[in-house]
């Protein structure tokens, strides 16, 4: 003999556990979910735009009188654009998350590969080069503030091993990330490019023989410490007046040692508005 079912629970007769009160006087700056994943289209400089797939991280402060936030409420979120988020929209929705938990502070990271077309110096052969970019958006007390981060792979070359080398220098891969908040449009493109004209060269997907020639010559030729290499890019920061605020890093692989080599300058020019050389 079947049991016999129970009546269907209103949503309203159900518990809700993470509203009740909590009595430990503990404000958590930061709950929510990580490492979501959901389509978005990004604005391409050269094609219009590019479809991707991003990781999301999505918090909200928590007040000390609450037990829990509502974790189902950031995947609704993210669920409300049926199609693809945008760039554009990312904005709203960060204020969206903020008002729909009664949030005072919240943080979005959206973390997407971004591809480049780019031709080879010599030859002129066409090859993708991909890119790692982060939106970041914070909202405190009703005020929202962006920032994008780019990650640069490019190539560097010791300045001390050319200068006590009989012949050659040791080099390596790198990466110089730039993370800016800006007044008005930029492309991620344009970010780009202002970091790989400061390496001591840039990457490419593919080089045949004569290409390979041009950026082993073109990174001797150039040498740079990653001292070098944020200086060099904080320069261009510095003179450009969209950029309001940025944080640069270099990290070098190096290939003679077991470590890399790192460095890092950060300003915001709201604050910080005399430039100190």
């Amino acid at each position: 003999m079947q049991p016999a079912l129970k009546p269907r629970e209103s949503e309203h007769s159900i518990a809700d556990v993470q509203s009740s009160a909590d009595t430990r006087r503990i404000t958590i700056n930061k709950v929510g979910i990580k490492d979501i994943r959901h389509p978005v289209v990004v604005k391409d400089r050269s094609d219009g735009e590019q479809h991707t797939i991003a990781h999301f991280n999505m918090y909200v402060n928590l007040p000390h009188n609450f037990k829990g936030t509502h974790m189902s409420r950031f995947v609704q979120i993210l669920n409300s654009h049926e199609k693809e988020i945008s760039v554009e929209s990312f904005k709203g929705m960060l204020v969206e998350m903020a008002e729909r938990l009664e949030a005072q502070a919240g943080h979005i990271e959206m973390s997407f590969p971004y591809f480049i077309n780019k031709r080879a110096p010599i030859s002129g052969v066409r090859s993708l080069l991909d890119y790692d970019i982060t939106l970041i958006g914070e909202i405190k007390n009703g005020n929202p503030t962006m920032y994008i981060k780019v990650v640069v792979p490019t190539t560097s070359l010791c300045p001390c091993s050319k200068e006590i080398s009989e012949y050659g220098a040791h080099n390596q891969r790198s990466h110089v990330t730039v993370q800016v908040r800006t007044k008005g449009f930029v492309w991620i493109e344009e970010i780009i490019d202002l970091v790989e004209k400061q390496a001591s060269c840039e990457l490419y997907g593919l080089l045949k023989r004569p290409d390979e020639k041009y950026v082993t010559e073109r990174a001797y030729d150039n040498p740079k410490f990653v001292e070098d290499t944020v200086r060099d890019v904080a320069v261009q920061l510095n003179s450009d007046e969209r950029f309001t605020a940025y944080v640069v890093e270099s990290e070098n692989f190096e290939s003679i040692h077991n470590h890399s080599a790192y460095a890092l300058i950060e300003r915001d020019k709201d604050k910080d508005p005399v430039t100190r050389l």
